[in-house]
């Protein structure tokens, strides 16, 4: 029946309790059994502008476009309207979006880019319609639910070597098939790194974002640069097939950016480490099946790779995004690992510790970057159908005003990340170290402050939606409430800023004078 034509004269004729039509978007639903199930209430759909008539504009001041694809709603529809074509129709999987600034320049039509290519381009498709079509569903429940990630979806990104491309290029890249085949190992730089985490930082759901093996990628490249090449081969294979979770443990309740400060203790018994101390808010701890641990001993900081045993707890903590992320308490009382699994030399544990950090802070970036980007097209399609005082909102100047804040802010971030990228896909570890890494602060400084801004704007252009966490502004309420986190993770925003002025001052020449 669904193929079925109407007029608008006939869907009138169905205005009443018990025999109600109404027409969005050309198609014709029949809610006369619905009308008491409604969220809203019946008389919402009973009133003389909506029964019976196009309630278009009424619907998508309400709800969002998703709303009619669900079954359990699209069923609804008996037909369309005779000579009505539908307008708003839903992208194909992979398909990027037409709403201005919604995508970096790079993948709107007729833009021009130095930095990507017709492979990243077909890298990028396939890698979105991935996450929106295995993805996205997961990320959906669990952000509710605070499960962690499903084990088929981890081994799907697994198939693909999501998690061994998240780490960046290199040599735990050999031998693997890389999405399908789309690009090779020795094809793949940062940029298509880079395309990967603006797919994760967009799904809109933060708390699954960390819950999306994030402890690997901060966790398995100490193992990976300092382990021993017998404790390579056993645990890099598991990780990153998705047999066994990784997570980094440094941070504690003593001590957070000030690394330095860590209490947790190793002793030597023999050919074991006895780990003794606690770590606080580590990413994927409760479901970690190692632990990448910075402790003092007796010759200074160490990097120990844990196991997980009956002398290690970990407890959920309680934060303000979803415990999806697995943010934990974990207790080291007594745990023991083989001395081989110490990761660079015995008091060397501040340099595996800060090796660890500029790939992490880049990373942050992105996906906090394409977040934001996410929030500013949310606004640009919000302002256009939500009307007001008789008007959509965009018409209003002080509205164009902060969509202009917003959009200015991730151009400026995403032509800065971009510019840093290049940089690291032409420079050695080392030299990144030594030129860009206050950049790389700075920058995540930036971006988590403009964050912040533009979940602010975003909330006030959405009123109460923007507050509430289901409906039109879901992902405006979980922007705004979680963008605080990257302003932390990776390192504070006053940290890191303070840390790019210190080293451009380390590099004024000597003679610079006014």
């Amino acid at each position: 029946m669904a193929g079925k034509t109407f007029t608008v004269e006939e869907v009138a004729q169905h205005n009443k309790p018990g025999d109600l039509w109404i027409i969005i978007d050309s198609k014709v639903y029949d809610i006369s059994r619905f009308v008491n199930l409604h969220p809203g209430g019946a008389g919402v759909l009973l009133t003389k502008n909506i029964a019976g008539k196009d309630a278009t504009e009424a619907f998508f001041g309400l709800h969002r476009h998703e709303v009619l694809l669900k079954p359990q709603y699209a069923r609804l529809q008996i037909g369309t309207i005779e000579g009505q074509q539908e307008v708003v129709k839903p992208l194909a999987p992979g398909e990027a979006s037409n709403v201005p600034y919604a995508e970096p320049a790079w993948l709107m039509p007729g833009f021009h880019s130095p930095y990507y290519s017709d492979g990243h381009r077909a890298f990028q498709k396939a890698v979105r319609k991935l996450f929106e079509e295995v993805v996205y569903p997961d990320a959906a429940k669990h952000e509710d639910d605070g499960k962690r990630i499903s084990q088929e979806v981890v081994d799907k990104l697994c198939e693909m070597n999501i998690p061994a491309m998240r780490i960046g290029p290199g040599k735990h890249l050999k031998g693997r098939t890389l999405m399908g085949g789309i690009v090779t190992p020795e094809e793949f730089d940062h940029f298509h790194e880079l395309i990967i985490n603006f797919e994760v930082g967009r799904l809109g759901t933060r708390g699954y974002v960390d819950g999306l093996l994030a402890g690997e990628v901060i966790g398995l490249p100490p193992v990976l640069n300092f382990g021993s090449p017998e404790l390579q081969a056993k645990v890099v294979p598991e990780v990153l097939e998705g047999k066994k979770f990784i997570c980094l443990a440094i941070s504690e309740a003593f001590a957070g950016s000030d690394v330095g400060g860590l209490q947790t203790y190793a002793e030597r018994d023999g050919d074991e480490w006895v780990i003794t101390g606690t770590k606080k808010w580590i990413t994927n701890g409760t479901f970690a099946d190692y632990f990448t641990v910075a402790c003092r001993t007796e010759k200074g900081y160490t990097v120990i790779l844990v196991p997980r045993q009956d002398a290690i707890s970990t407890k959920s903590i309680k934060t303000a995004y979803s415990s999806t992320a697995g943010t934990s308490y974990v207790t080291f009382d007594g745990a023991r690992a083989p001395v081989a699994n110490t990761l660079g030399k015995v008091g060397r544990g501040m340099q595996v510790v800060l090796s660890n950090f500029n790939h992490e802070r880049w990373m942050i970036v992105c996906t906090s970057l394409s977040a934001q980007r996410r929030i500013v097209e949310e606004c640009l399609k919000w302002t256009a159908q939500r009307v007001a005082f008789g008007k959509p909102l965009n018409t209003q100047p002080v509205v164009r005003a902060r969509l202009a804040n917003m959009i200015a802010r991730v151009e400026a971030g995403q032509n800065w990340l971009e510019f840093v990228t290049h940089q690291m896909n032409n420079m050695s570890y080392d030299e990144q170290s030594d030129k860009i890494a206050g950049t790389i602060g700075l920058l995540k400084q930036y971006i988590t402050r403009t964050g912040r801004e533009t979940a602010e704007d975003a909330t006030l252009l959405f009123g109460g939606r923007g507050i509430t966490a289901s409906g039109m502004g879901k992902l405006i309420e979980n922007y705004h409430r979680t963008s605080p986190y990257d302003a932390i993770l990776g390192g504070s925003e006053d940290v890191l800023g303070d840390l790019g002025v210190r080293q451009a001052i380390k590099k004024m020449p000597k003679n610079a004078r006014l």
